[in-house]
């Protein structure tokens, strides 16, 4: 597909992880290749998209992310692969990235150019340590160490402002991001069931509302190891807060045409990021 300014095809893909790497990667290049036929010029994966497993067995696979390929691992080796053979950005959201602390690797999204090039990295900031009554505990910062700068990336031609999961439930980073210049934002997700079905659809629409960017959501569906449910419906919304493209049950893709006009649109027609006014913190 010729390359636009303008226009760029965007597609968030819908997985089922399971703890068996090979296979994720097989099917990660799989949905990829089904993105890129359909016209997409970037591909975004969930969060663990390339393992859902135990904490111990993720920190095993946790890679060093260099610049030069000699150096891969094979999540990185299958990324730069994937992006080379269906000429594609990818945005490879929530993957296990070795830190200084050789038990808490670093949750990190990355972007791949279509020449196989590491183009930007975000390591989540905001970590999952909540009790929501699903039956399951997490407590991501036992096994996790949090990232600490908001990152914009250029993306075929797209200003991309990255996140992951959990992120999506603090304002102040896409704020962060939209002043940085973002157009769009990621969200590669694994949201549980239990919290994904009454605000999913509700936080997505409000970043897009509040921030007058498209918002790209990738995600995580059905069952996986230990028990863990998550809730699926990858998809993506417009500057107005409308969803406009949805996977259906399964594993999938929910593939859209992100129009800059409309950001332009929307931030003319109502501005009210130019309508911002420094407020002090309250004191009683």
């Amino acid at each position: 597909m010729p390359h636009s300014n303008a226009e760029v095809v965007v597609a968030a893909v819908q997985l089922q992880s399971q703890a068996e790497l090979a296979a994720n990667l097989d099917r990660c290049a799989a949905l990829v290749g089904l993105a890129r036929r359909r016209g997409a010029e970037i591909a975004l994966l969930p969060e663990n998209f390339a393992f859902m497993g135990s904490e111990d067995d993720k920190r095993a696979i946790a890679e060093r992310l260099d610049e030069q390929p000699t150096s891969d691992g094979p999540i990185a080796a299958a990324l730069r692969a994937m992006a080379r053979t269906h000429g594609i950005t990818l945005v490879a959201g929530g993957m296990p990235e070795r830190s200084d602390d050789p038990d808490r690797p670093y949750n990190t999204c990355l972007v791949v150019d279509a020449e196989g090039r590491f183009a930007a990295r975000y390591r989540k900031i905001h970590l999952f340590d909540v009790e929501v009554g699903d039956g399951q505990s997490y407590r991501e910062s036992r096994s996790t160490t949090p990232g600490d700068r908001a990152v914009v990336a250029e993306a075929a031609g797209l200003r991309l402002g990255l996140s992951v999961c959990y992120d999506l439930r603090f304002p102040e980073l896409y704020r962060a991001l939209a002043d940085g210049g973002a157009e769009a934002f990621v969200v590669p997700a694994a949201f549980t069931l239990l919290t994904g079905k009454d605000h999913w659809h509700v936080l997505l629409r409000a970043r897009a509302i509040e921030s007058q960017s498209y918002v790209v959501a990738a995600a995580q569906h059905g069952v996986h190891p230990g028990g863990r449910r998550t809730y699926g419906k990858a998809c993506i919304v417009d500057p107005w807060g409308d969803v406009i493209a949805q996977a259906s049950e399964g594993e999938g893709i929910a593939l859209a045409v992100v129009e800059r006009s409309r950001v332009v649109s929307a931030r003319a027609s109502l501005p009210s990021l130019a309508h911002r006014r420094p407020i002090a913190p309250a004191i009683s």
